[in-house]
C-alpha cells in the first residue's frame, strides 16, 4: 500500500491506498445536472498515463505532426500539455489540504477544475491537486504528479485475483440505474437510465470494434450486447457480406469458436491488463469492457417465467414487479468514443476518419 506526500514539505496528503485500473469512465462527462457519484472506491488510487488539464491547445494551433508525436492520430478539440501520470483518488481519502481561494471555477453545482489545482497542502501551502465535483462529472481528486510523491507503507495488497476467481466473485455492474438530479422546487430527483459506466465502456468498445472490422459489417451477439452494440454498428457499418463476427470470451466460457474474428474480453480491474485467449482464437481482435461491465453479458442473471409467490428458492430472482428500463435505447458515450478512436493509429485511414467527423458533427442522431 502507498501513500501520497506533499513534494514540498512531505507532509501526509492520503490515507494507505492500494492501486487499482483507471476506471474506463474516468474523464467522463454524462447528461446535464446529473449528479454522479464518487469515482474511486475508497482506499484505491489509480493513475492516468495521458497528459491531464491545463494548459491546453486548441487542434488548428499545433504544428504538423505535433499531435501524432503525442500519441493521437485523429483531430481532437483541444490537447492537454499537462503532466502525464496524474493520481485519482475518492475525495474522502484525503488529508492535510484545503481548497485554494479564487480556485473555485465551475459550471453550475460545484468545481470542474477549470482553474487548474484548486487544493493545497495544509502544511505548507503547495497546490497539490484538483478536487472535481460539479454536476455531471464523476466526483474525485486528482493529484498532480509533480507536486505529490508515492511512499511504501506497511501492509502488503493482497495477490491480485485470478481470472477464474474474478469469473466467480467478480462484482458485476447493473446496466441500469437511477440517475440523481438538481431538481427544481421539490429538490433533488432522479430518473431511470442506462448506466453511465455501460455507455462509457460501450463508447471505448465501439472505437475497437470498429477498428476490429476492417469496414465490413460486424454481428454480435444477441441480447443485451445486442441492444448495447448492434444499432451503433449497423448505422456506422456497410452492409452486406462478408460479415465478421464478434462473441464474447473470457474466463467461465467455453471457448470461441474458430470463426470468430473479435472477441469481447474483460479487463483485470486490479492490473488493467486484458484476457487473452489460447489456441486459434490468440488470433482474433480483442476488444476491452471493464469487468462489471463484461461479467453481466457473459453470465446475464436468470429471472423466472411467472410471478412467484411465497418464499422464493436460493437463486431465483422475483419478477414481479417487474425492473424498470429506460425509455430510451441504449447510446455509447460520445466523448469515450472520441477519446478512445483518437489514440488508435487506425483513425488515420480515410474510412474512419469520416466516422470520427460524422460523429463529431452530431450527424450520428441517437448512436451517442
Amino acid at each position: 500500500m502507498f501513500v501520497f506526500v506533499c513534494a514540498g514539505c512531505d507532509a501526509e496528503l492520503t490515507t494507505p491506498l492500494s492501486e487499482v485500473c483507471l476506471p474506463v469512465h474516468a474523464h467522463q462527462t454524462y447528461g446535464n445536472g446529473a449528479q454522479l457519484a464518487v469515482l474511486m472506491e475508497s482506499g484505491t488510487f489509480a493513475v492516468d498515463p495521458d497528459p491531464w488539464g491545463p494548459p491546453w491547445r486548441r487542434w488548428d494551433e499545433l504544428e504538423p505532426g505535433e499531435a501524432e508525436a503525442r500519441g493521437i492520430h485523429a483531430p481532437v478539440h483541444a490537447l492537454s500539455y499537462g503532466p502525464s501520470g496524474a493520481t485519482v483518488i475518492a475525495p474522502g481519502d484525503t488529508r492535510g489540504t484545503r481548497l485554494i481561494p479564487g480556485r473555485s471555477g465551475g459550471f453550475c453545482c460545484g468545481l470542474d477544475g477549470r482553474d487548474g489545482l484548486n487544493l493545497a497542502c495544509e502544511a505548507c501551502g503547495l497546490p497539490v491537486a484538483t478536487r472535481i465535483d460539479d454536476c455531471s462529472l464523476w466526483q474525485a481528486v486528482w493529484l498532480a504528479p509533480d507536486a505529490v510523491c508515492r511512499r511504501l507503507v506497511d501492509g502488503d495488497d493482497p495477490a491480485p485475483f485470478s481470472w477464474e476467481q474474478l469469473a466467480q466473485q467478480g462484482q458485476r455492474t447493473p446496466p441500469f440505474e437511477p440517475i440523481a438530479t438538481w431538481g427544481g422546487r421539490l429538490g433533488s430527483s432522479h430518473y431511470w437510465s442506462w448506466s453511465p459506466v455501460w455507455e462509457a465502456a460501450a463508447g471505448r468498445a465501439l472505437a475497437h470494434v470498429l477498428v476490429a472490422s476492417e469496414g465490413r459489417p460486424v454481428k454480435v451477439p444477441g441480447g443485451l450486447t445486442a441492444d448495447v452494440f448492434q444499432r451503433a454498428l449497423d448505422a456506422l457499418l456497410p452492409a452486406g457480406p462478408p460479415v465478421r463476427h464478434a462473441v464474447l470470451a473470457g474466463p467461465g466460457l467455453p471457448a470461441a469458436e474458430a470463426g470468430a474474428d473479435i472477441l469481447l474480453v474483460p479487463v483485470h480491474p486490479r492490473t488493467g491488463r486484458t484476457w487473452t485467449p489460447e489456441g486459434p482464437a490468440a488470433a482474433a481482435y480483442a476488444v476491452p469492457l471493464p469487468l462489471g461491465v463484461w461479467l453481466w453479458l457473459a453470465f446475464p442473471r436468470p429471472h423466472v417465467p411467472i410471478p412467484a409467490s411465497g418464499v422464493l428458492p436460493e437463486g431465483v430472482l422475483r419478477d414481479d414487479p417487474l425492473p424498470p428500463r429506460p425509455m430510451s435505447l441504449f447510446r455509447a458515450d460520445r466523448g469515450t468514443f472520441r477519446h478512445t478512436m483518437a489514440r488508435l493509429p487506425a483513425a488515420r485511414s480515410p474510412w474512419l476518419r469520416a466516422i470520427l467527423e460524422g460523429v463529431t458533427q452530431d450527424m450520428c442522431a441517437g448512436l451517442f
